[in-house]
């Protein structure tokens, strides 16, 4: 079952801080702060797991570095690769804090991305998301993942191939390969979206559950927070795509504007969702009433059929000394053969005009 998320995000730690604080926001998701590095040309890669620190001098002349940094909790290992890298301090608070909203800004030397990657965990059924930041420069990206998954191993398979397009292209084409990744995972997602509301159409339609409309609700709340990490990312992407910066080239931009597309689409199935998921609410709601209008239905039929027999009953019930078939032999029988007589035919009049 999909739980709707807490709101707390954590970001009292910074009250009262000065801008620039590097504070980590968020909760630890690996064990420790890892590094994975890959320096490549169109030739040749080197592939490396090491501490932050360690990565500092990795880079030369003639190829492309990626840091792919893993976990964001040790906050002096992401300070002194920030430091090494002259990112900005704001840059620095940003990737720290891992409840920003998706955005693209320009730094004196490097272009700064922050996107929201979604995950479906197939046994809690629920979207998993967090945060990922890049940095672009002339021959360098930075990518800061709270955990690791399987999302970029694509990228990093190419980089391994020596026929892949990837390393013979400028580290822009690696930074739009990696937002490439994350975006098309948006798809894998939508379509394990798409079954889990049918799934709950098939329920509805079977029994009316109280708990089916917490799940129903749950799941609208998830995908406000799925349009939260597109709509954003839609707006920088298309900043991107069409602005001038010289950390993106012609070319790049030519793909970026295919990753808009793509977000356009992902929107466009997000809207169709929840209006689906409001339906099924109103559905709900609507079985619900028409279930207790057939009760309240059953209890007035019976409530009616009690009537004219409480009445009877009531009569022959009072006290009086000289009642007609009081001493009668056959006087009891003739009462509860007229009172089924009675419900007999409220029973047929009812069934004549439908109401059973």
């Amino acid at each position: 079952m999909n739980e709707v998320p807490k709101h707390s995000t954590g970001r009292a730690k910074k009250a009262g801080l000065p801008p620039g604080t590097p504070v980590y926001i968020g909760q630890p998701k690996v064990e420790q702060v890892y590094c994975r590095a890959f320096l490549y040309n169109s030739t040749t890669v080197e592939e490396r797991v090491l501490h932050p620190a360690e990565c500092i001098n990795l880079h030369r002349d003639g190829m492309t570095l990626w840091l792919d940094v893993v976990g964001l909790h040790d906050v002096d290992a992401i300070r002194t690769l920030a430091e090494a890298f002259q990112l900005h301090p704001l840059t620095l608070e940003d990737i720290l804090n891992t409840h920003q909203r998706p955005k693209a800004e320009e730094y004196e030397g490097y272009l700064y991305l922050v996107m929201r990657m979604l995950t479906f965990d197939p046994r809690s059924q629920r979207i998993e998301s967090e945060q990922v930041s890049l940095i672009i420069g002339a021959d360098l990206v930075l990518s800061f993942q709270e955990r690791e998954g399987g999302v970029f191993e694509p990228v990093r398979e190419r980089l391994r191939s020596a026929q892949s397009r990837l390393r013979a292209r400028g580290a822009d084409f690696l930074a739009y390969s990696l937002i490439d990744a994350i975006v098309d995972h948006y798809f894998v997602v939508l379509e394990h979206v798409g079954d889990q509301i049918e799934a709950l159409e098939v329920q509805l339609m079977a029994q009316v559950d109280g708990a089916l409309l917490q799940t129903i609700q749950a799941w609208r709340h998830t995908l406000l927070e799925f349009s939260h990490a597109a709509w954003p990312l839609r707006e920088a992407i298309g900043g991107l795509a069409r602005g001038e910066t010289p950390y993106i080239q012609e070319l790049t931009r030519l793909y970026l504007r295919d990753v808009y597309d793509h977000l356009m689409y992902v929107i466009e199935n997000l809207t169709n969702y929840r209006e689906m998921l409001s339906n099924l609410v109103e559905l709900h709601l609507s079985a619900t009433s028409n279930r207790l209008n057939e009760v309240m239905k059953m209890l007035t039929i019976i409530a009616t059929l009690f009537m004219p027999l409480s009445f009877i009953a009531g009569i022959y019930g009072m006290n009086f000394e000289y009642m007609p078939e009081l001493s009668w032999r056959w006087g009891y029988p003739a009462v509860l053969l007229l009172m089924l007589l009675v419900a007999s035919g409220l029973l047929y009049y009812f069934r004549r005009r439908g109401w059973l």
